[in-house]
């Protein structure tokens, strides 16, 4: 099954901060290691399930980025002897995610020192593709990310821009806790991120090498979310 990956998932994990234009845009500080977040398995949304759902007063923000699939057990890896080959054969496939983010609560967050769980978590902030196999993404660096909001093409970057290679933060990962068959780790965004509003039209995909992947193509409706939640200016 195409989506079989997601309920298999015993977490998903978020790498930030790990493109430097994305840094900047946002006036982050640069980290001198990888750092992570996570976001609950009720966030994930695929194309043909429903919209992507804006609490009333949050700002969000859409991330496009490669996902990577955890293929085996890894755990206290040393970072001296994991290198890229040894990356590539712990990973089972890709997706293409977006990881929504309520960029209003978030900072609130931030200025009080407290987590970003709410500012990522809401139900419908990760909107994620079919599984893509390695053999469609035979190299992770050469994965061309793109993102349009209506008929705006916001986001297109390449992921050899990153920040931390792959095998670095899963190395730094399991050496804080275990990766399990059927992780998910989104690999970080690069420029462009921007507002997402109800009526909006998001669309995402991929190229690898210059080519469509396939599988990788989605469409996403935006709506307000219906229910009792409304941002106050507190996280």
């Amino acid at each position: 099954m195409p989506y079989s990956y997601i309920k298999n998932a015993g977490k998903f994990l978020c790498i930030g901060r790990n493109y430097m234009a994305h840094i900047k845009e946002l006036n982050n500080a640069k980290p001198t290691e990888p750092f992570f977040f996570l976001k609950p398995r009720s966030s994930a949304i695929v194309e043909g399930e429903g919209p992507i759902l804006i609490p009333e007063n949050v700002t969000v923000h859409h991330e496009v980025e490669l996902a990577c699939i955890i293929g085996k057990e890894l755990k206290d890896l040393d970072p001296e002897k994991f290198g890229p080959k040894e990356a590539l054969d712990s990973i089972d496939g890709y997706a293409l995610a977006i990881d929504m983010t309520a960029r209003n609560v978030q900072d609130a967050a931030k200025k009080k020192g407290l987590p970003w769980t709410i500012g990522k978590g809401f139900d419908t902030f990760m909107p994620l593709s079919k599984f893509i196999t390695k053999t469609q993404i035979v190299d992770p660096y050469a994965v061309e990310l793109n993102l349009k909001v209506n008929d705006e093409h916001r986001q297109c970057d390449l992921t050899d821009l990153m920040i931390f290679p792959i095998h670095k933060f899963i190395s730094s990962m399991s050496n804080i806790m275990t990766l399990q068959p059927g992780d998910v780790i989104l690999t970080g965004t690069p420029k462009g991120v921007g507002p997402v509003r109800p009526g909006d039209k998001v669309e995402a995909w991929c190229n690898h090498k210059g080519e469509l992947v396939d599988g990788s193509h989605m469409k996403f409706d935006v709506e307000r979310r219906r229910g009792f939640y409304a941002f106050k200016g507190e996280p």
